[in-house]
């Protein structure tokens, strides 16, 4: 049975409890993917590197990543796009493949900018719904990101962001959301999937059981693609009886990164590491001039 198919069957068998005071299900808890759209939407085989290039016998990792060794390999998956490739304009496909082949240096995730919706829902880290009457707040564990759903009319917003304006309802026992006015700057995963300013994402978010939620993102921007598209996965609760979100502030870790340049003798040219008999020496040279 497809997951669509299931997770429909599913969710009319189970009887979900309700928020105290409340017609709703409620949704309170700890939640994590567990899946490779992190790496790619779209169906991919694994591949050595999170960057790579061109080898003797078909691609290796690029010297950037190539002491992470199997640490920096990507794993294969069936993808979570319904329906197939993502339908990009062609300008826009020949975009996506230039944003993979450039990941290291243009994925905003390296720099620890905040993900934008719908990339927070599925990277791997938990994330925390807290639901209350008149608004559900998401929190992140990644960059201690974080959103709140209005479930009434708050107006339009301000100004764009980096996770956008969410505005919910309920329709039966699933909670849509409408994702307006995000920053074009995010990207939808680790191989360069993107979007334009005039991003639209309609999530859903559906209990199929006391510790499961099926995940609907539909993705419209028609600056990008030649149709909305959506993707879909469960979400499972964290039921450990210790379930917290911890911190990871990971912009203190890329301060270097950002900001290493502006140094009179920068830390961090080149680097070399023994390995021992099992590996060698790797020697990596972060000013090497592409070749001619």
């Amino acid at each position: 049975m497809a997951l669509g198919c299931w997770a429909a069957a599913a969710a009319q068998d189970f009887n979900a409890p309700r928020l105290e005071g409340t017609p709703y299900p409620d949704l309170n808890g700890i939640w994590q993917t567990l899946n490779t759209a992190h790496w790619d939407l779209e169906a991919h085989v694994a591949r050595p590197g999170l960057a790579t290039e061109p080898g003797p016998d078909g691609d290796v990792p690029a010297a950037a990543v190539l002491a992470l060794g199997a640490i920096g390999g990507v794993p294969g998956g069936a993808g979570v796009v319904d329906g197939g490739p993502i339908p990009y304009q062609e300008w826009a496909l020949a975009r996506k493949q230039e944003n993979f082949e450039n990941a290291l240096a243009r994925d905003p995730e390296v720099k620890c900018f905040l993900p934008g919706v719908p990339r927070a829902t599925y990277m791997p880290y938990p994330m925390q719904i807290v639901q209350s009457t008149d608004r559900i707040l998401l929190v992140y564990e990644y960059a201690s990101a974080n959103r709140t759903i209005y479930m009434n009319d708050v107006g339009p917003a301000p100004a764009p962001s980096w996770m956008g304006h969410s505005v919910g309802r309920w329709e039966g026992d699933t909670l849509v959301v409408e994702v307006t006015d995000q920053r074009a700057e995010t990207w939808l995963d680790r191989a360069g999937n993107f979007h334009s300013g005039a991003l639209r994402v309609t999530e859903r978010y559906t209990p199929l059981g006391p510790d499961h939620i099926q995940y609907e993102a539909t993705i419209d921007d028609p600056e990008v693609f030649t149709r909305p598209w959506t993707i879909r996965m469960p979400l499972y609760r964290r039921v450990e009886p210790d379930a917290q979100l911890t911190e990871y502030r990971c912009v203190e870790f890329v301060e270097e990164l950002l900001y290493g340049h502006l140094r009179s003798e920068p830390l961090i040219r080149r680097w070399e590491g023994d390995f021992g008999t099992l590996g060698g020496n790797v020697v990596i040279d972060v000013t090497r001039s592409p070749d001619p």
